[in-house]
This record gives C-alpha cells, sequence and structure tokens, in this order.
C-alpha cells in the first residue's frame, strides 16, 4: 500500500466530499478511489467516513485524521519541492482561474510570456467570472478582484483596481453631462450584475455613500457595458483595466473625476492554508512584478494626481 498515495486521496475526498469528483479529478475509476480510503482505513483500524446514499461525513477519527495527514502531506510537499529547487527549474501543473475580461485583456500575454520563461510549467486556465470552489475543483489559485476578502480567504494582494465614471462625447452632447453622483439618475446608466446594479458608489468626505442610477441595460460584463456605453447609448462604470484602452481611443472619457470611488484590489487566492508549491509561487511572484503596485495601463493622465473627494 503507498500510504502517502491513500492519505492524499483521503483528503480530497473529506475536502471535496464525494468520491466521484475526486475520481473525476484525478482522471481515475470510482472505484480506484474507494480502494484507497478503504486500504487506509483497514491499514489504520478505523472508519475515517462514514458513507450513506446522499453524503459523505467524517467520522470524529476521520476528523482528527485529516489534520494530521494536511500537516504530513504539506510537509513532504515543502521537502520536495525545496529539493526540487536546488539547481532545476520549477516544473509542473499549474491551474488557475481568472476573470474574464481581465484574463483576456491583462493576464492572456503576460501567462504566454510566463510559458515561454519557464517550459517545464504547463499551465490550465479556466476564464470565468464565476466564484470557483478552489479546493472542489482543484485551482492552485485564482484571480479575484474586490473590495472585500472573505475571513477564510488566504490572499496575496496583487495590485490595485481603480473604477471610473465613463461616457462618450456624444451622449453627453445630447444628455449633457453630470456634475455631481446625485445627477446620475437623470442619465441612462448601465449596471453591472451582480455587483452595482441599481447605484454606484463615491468617496464624500471620507466615507463611502451609494447614490441610485438606473437604465435599460444590466450585464455581467464589463466590456459589453462598455461598448454601449462607446456607442453613445448611456453611462458606465468600469474598471480601468477595462476603460483604459477606450479612454485613450477617444471613444469614451471620464466624467465626475472629482469624485473618487472606492477601490479594489487584484488578489490572488489560494486553497486554504495548505503549502503553495514553488511552480504556483513563481507564477504569482511573476504576476506580482509584470502587473505592479501601480498597474501599467493606470499610465494616463487622469491618474497623474488622482481623482479627489468632494
Amino acid at each position: 500500500m503507498d500510504r502517502l498515495e491513500n492519505m492524499a486521496t483521503f483528503r480530497r475526498v473529506a475536502e471535496m466530499g464525494s468520491f466521484a469528483a475526486v475520481a473525476r479529478q484525478l482522471n481515475v475509476a470510482r472505484s480506484v478511489v474507494t480502494r484507497q480510503v478503504a486500504a487506509l482505513e483497514a491499514h489504520l483500524g478505523v472508519k475515517l467516513i462514514a458513507r450513506s446514499t446522499r453524503r459523505l461525513n467524517l467520522t470524529g477519527a476521520g476528523q482528527a485524521y485529516l489534520e494530521k495527514c494536511r500537516e504530513i502531506l504539506d510537509l513532504v510537499d515543502v521537502a520536495e519541492s525545496d529539493l526540487a529547487a536546488e539547481g532545476q527549474v520549477p516544473r509542473g501543473h499549474v491551474r488557475v482561474s481568472v476573470p474574464f475580461s481581465f484574463g483576456l485583456r491583462h493576464l492572456t500575454p503576460l501567462l504566454l510570456d510566463f510559458g515561454a520563461l519557464y517550459p517545464e510549467i504547463t499551465l490550465e486556465v479556466d476564464y470565468t467570472d464565476r466564484r470557483v470552489n478552489l479546493i472542489e475543483e482543484g485551482v492552485d489559485f485564482a484571480i479575484r478582484i474586490t473590495g472585500r476578502l472573505a475571513p477564510q480567504d488566504v490572499a496575496r494582494r496583487l495590485s490595485v483596481c481603480r473604477m471610473l465614471v465613463v461616457a462618450s462625447d456624444d451622449y453627453l452632447r445630447r444628455r449633457g453631462e453630470p456634475q455631481r453622483p446625485e445627477e446620475l439618475i437623470e442619465h441612462e446608466c448601465f449596471g453591472y450584475l451582480p455587483a452595482a446594479p441599481t447605484s454606484w458608489s463615491f468617496v464624500i468626505d471620507g466615507e463611502t455613500r451609494w447614490f441610485p442610477i438606473r437604465g435599460r441595460l444590466l450585464a455581467n460584463n464589463g466590456d459589453a457595458l462598455l461598448d454601449a456605453a462607446s456607442r453613445g447609448l448611456g453611462i458606465t462604470n468600469p474598471p480601468s483595466f477595462i476603460a483604459a484602452a477606450a479612454i485613450a481611443a477617444g471613444s469614451v472619457r471620464p466624467i465626475l473625476t472629482g469624485y473618487a470611488q472606492p477601490e479594489l484590489g487584484i488578489y490572488a487566492v489560494f486553497p486554504g492554508t495548505r503549502y503553495v508549491p514553488r511552480r504556483v509561487r513563481v507564477l504569482v511572484d511573476y504576476l506580482a512584478e509584470r502587473i505592479g503596485p501601480e498597474p501599467y495601463w493606470d499610465a494616463l493622465p487622469l491618474f497623474a494626481g488622482g481623482a479627489a473627494g468632494a
């Protein structure tokens, strides 16, 4: 019996709550996963998992053993990774989840450059705005853009994400330019789903305040909303990493620039407290360096002095 392999399989089953899901992740038959856990239980002489027709539950012994398994397997990963790092290039497979628009616009070129620098690392990239379950889906880390991490998130901040209010000159000529956030309610504003479909936030006198908006278009993709604004159909509130190219091209311009909006963070989020393999650390370090604490897409006159709260 390969005890370490069986321990690793048991940890996967315990964390994912499914023999079938682990089998799919490992690309093996479900019976292989079941036999590995059964062999471990037979060796230990205790039941680790209480099986039922609907769900799996760890026994008391199983819960205690899971914590020890995590410690042991993480130590093995550390030892092997540290030895492999001596005089060797990083290698292995990295699975990463990235936001759709941010991934296509900014991460794809960086990931391609990274692949050229580290040919021994294979990348599997999931472009999605869905909040993936990192443990259940076997993701090494996810790039998330948010103003607030969950208490259980283990994350590294990579950079900042600034928000803008933008519209085309054509729209502003026809409808006038709002001078204060409360005037947005009089305009056609495109809301982002699910975060801000009916109101946008601004920092006023050091406090975050929300101002209502309304419009005929809601979408869960910032590029779609920016395209509508570029066509003169209304006002939208994209992150600067989406709006920067359109601003440079002159198809939209920032408005309400005297009113700052709360900044978001760009984070690499990891699955729990487990050891982060060297190949993953190398990729995260690379992205942090290439994006920078002041991201390159914000190299516009607009950001030279920053927007001031009113």
